[in-house]
């Protein structure tokens, strides 16, 4: 299989935040960025030569990227089958569209993890409020998601009562929906997997996450596990990564329950706001491996050269659409600002990041958070 050098097109469905750092890497690397994104302004476009702007499932749209670009990929999995196979008959897309469409949905990404033998939570499908009903009866507190869409915790209502089933259900609005049993946690993790068209895999350490109301808030890697959890989650993520047939990257989030064993959360073929840190912490960032893996490329050392930690600024942090303070969090050793270029901002939304380093993971954490404090102005 032919290698795509440097000077060749790389076309990105999706100019998001993740689409922008991903551009970078490539403009660093030497590549041409096209970009397909619904919004004309997209935080990409500064890096793109071809911005198209169009809805996600827009055939012609998708084939115009493709051919014009030696290779596409994705910052988004939610486009819909039609489009990704319109792109791939031009050029290679990778991930390709089967691994997008058993991914985008939660329904058949659960049972494809199910059928597979990777570790689960107990969970239920449901088509109706009477279903999720008798879900959350069978199962006991539960999280209700819509299979399509919902994520940062958008789409999803918990429910410890059946009695209050239905009524989640339809607040959901969406026509099916996973009930997952809520499972008492140790710790959240993710994994993340590079792999090449020949299959060549290389795994970054485990993060350490956290998460507020469904999004998450910071992560730190490396993540602080023993040696018996890393192998472990590591040995999930890349027989993932393998079965999927993953061409790109795939992060695996997790959960580490009580009794020290692990379940799969949830799946993201893409890059992952849980590993923004690799910019600053790991020989190779999770964007250069992304153009790495998708290129054909050897893909580059994982290791920590440094522990790193990211904390998400939200919307809710411009007030009256003003820019809050950053002065005092670049006060703080080893912070830098990361902002997507967004003018929009809104509670909820992610606007940037913040990363630090530090001797220890621990210490890396705790900067970044201080530079937060000291951004919402509740450090003492």
């Amino acid at each position: 299989m032919s290698v795509i050098l440097p000077g060749s097109t790389i076309g990105f469905l999706g100019g998001g935040q993740l689409g922008r750092m991903a551009a970078m890497a490539a403009r660093t690397m030497g590549y041409d960025v096209h970009v397909l994104d619904p919004e004309h302004h997209c935080p990409a476009r500064p890096l793109a030569s071809q911005v198209i702007t169009a809805p996600w499932g827009d055939v012609d749209a998708a084939a115009k990227l493709a051919e014009g670009a030696d290779v596409v990929t994705i910052e988004i999995e939610q486009i819909p089958l039609p489009a990704l196979e319109a792109a791939e008959r031009r050029a290679p897309l990778r991930p390709g569209p089967q691994v997008l469409w058993t991914v985008q949905d939660r329904a058949r990404q659960k049972e494809w993890l199910r059928d597979h033998g990777f570790p689960l939570g107990p969970f239920a499908v449901v088509r109706s409020a009477e279903e999720t009903t008798a879900a959350v009866r069978a199962l006991g507190s539960c999280i209700v998601k819509s299979t399509h869409g919902g994520y940062d915790g958008r789409g999803q209502a918990r429910v410890s009562d059946p009695a209050d089933a239905a009524a989640a259900f339809q607040g959901i609005g969406a026509p099916v929906c996973v009930a997952e049993r809520f499972l008492t946690l140790a710790a959240e993790l993710s994994v993340m997997v590079a792999r090449t068209p020949e299959g060549d895999m290389r795994a970054y350490p485990p993060a350490r996450n956290h998460h507020t109301n469904g999004v998450l808030t910071w992560s730190v890697i490396p993540g602080g596990f023993d040696d018996a959890v890393v192998r472990r989650a590591t040995e999930i993520a890349c027989g993932i990564a393998e079965q999927l047939e993953v061409v790109g990257l795939i992060a695996v989030e997790l959960f580490l329950l009580d009794d020290g064993s692990l379940c799969v959360n949830e799946l993201a073929p893409r890059p992952h706001n849980t590993y923004h840190h690799s910019e600053r912490a790991c020989v190779t960032s999770q964007f250069e491996q992304l153009v790495r893996a998708v290129c054909g490329l050897p893909l580059g050392a994982t290791d920590v050269i440094c522990p790193g930690a990211i904390h998400n600024l939200l919307g809710e942090l411009w007030v009256n659409a003003a820019p809050p303070d950053f002065e005092a969090a670049l006060g703080v050793p080893g912070v830098r600002i990361h902002l997507y270029g967004k003018a929009d901002a809104r509670p909820g939304r992610k606007m940037g990041h913040l990363s630090a380093v530090g001797p220890t993971g621990d210490e890396a954490l705790a900067r970044v958070r201080l530079a937060y404090d000291l951004i919402r102005g509740t450090h003492p």
